[in-house]
């Protein structure tokens, strides 16, 4: 290989640009402050997308693997009263139909009816569903850690005061599945978690509706909605605050959607000013 001459100049590879808006990463995920190198994208942030894009693909077709969320719940003595699992599934008969025909995800097939109605005999004041909607990830990674804390607080809140019906887990399921199953077993509550659809910053952001004497048809406006519940989003311990208050509402209101307002800061503000005048009065 022949060596430039004085007269040629040598090209050099281009150096990564930082952007002044770079220190703001630090309070976001959003794609801001990347730099660039030359004209693009320096080649680590573009690599990072392109992971990121495969990664929420992959949480829309990943297959939610019911047998291996089954054993994580059986490790559970706070889940055990509530199992095993009643394994359903939504019309939607596969992924592709499940994408294409979104009214197929709303509603179970014939046979998960019929399962749940041979459990009707119980007067059920809840039940969980878990479904995988848009993020498989959402419910495999969430949904055991989440439920158990719930669970555990309705306990301490409700002792021997709430029926809670065995926890379904819906295949293909959409938000509004959870009306089906509510209605089979006759239960007053369904607490539904989903898999949300998947951002580039969030493959496994899982979403919680609260429906109170739901049954097919309900409009969405008669639910309520926690939403982004992950380690990098919404955490387990604030949303479950938040749900423990809607559901009391609930409960006590008889309804829920647009009607019953999340005030659950309003009640962490009050428990925050009484332990600082009682602070203030014994110094």
């Amino acid at each position: 290989m022949s060596k430039p001459n004085s007269t040629e100049q040598v090209k050099q590879p281009h150096s990564v640009h930082q952007d002044p808006w770079a220190k703001l990463r630090q309070f976001t995920d959003a794609r801001i402050g990347l730099g660039r190198a030359g004209t693009s994208l320096p080649t680590s942030e573009l690599l990072r997308f392109q992971l990121s894009h495969a990664q929420a693909i992959d949480a829309v077709h990943v297959p939610l693997d019911v047998d291996k969320l089954s054993e994580q719940f059986e490790q559970s003595q706070v889940l055990s009263p509530y199992l095993p699992i009643q394994r359903l599934h939504s019309k939607a008969t596969d992924r592709m139909e499940y994408l294409q025909r979104p009214d197929l995800g709303r509603q179970l097939d014939r046979p998960s009816i019929e399962r749940l109605e041979a459990l009707n005999g119980e007067a059920y004041d809840l039940v969980f569903v878990l479904a995988d909607g848009l993020s498989s990830y959402a419910i495999s990674h969430h949904a055991k850690t989440f439920v158990e804390l719930f669970i555990s607080r309705l306990q301490e809140e409700f002792p021997k005061q709430l029926k809670i019906a065995p926890i379904c887990v819906v295949q293909q399921g959409r938000v509004a599945v959870g009306d089906d199953v509510c209605e089979a077993l006759n239960a007053k509550q369904v607490v539904l978690l989903i898999g949300e659809r998947p951002g580039l910053s969030s493959p496994d952001s899982m979403g919680l509706y609260l429906t109170w004497g739901a049954q097919r048809g309900m409009e969405d406006s008669m639910r309520n909605c926690i939403s982004n519940i992950r380690l990098e989003g919404l955490k387990y311990q604030a949303a479950v605050h938040k749900s423990i208050y809607l559901l009391n509402e609930s409960r006590r209101l008889s309804l829920t959607g647009v009607n019953l307002k999340d005030r659950s800061e309003d009640s962490l503000l009050e428990t925050e000013h009484t332990q600082h005048f009682s602070l203030t009065n014994l110094s």
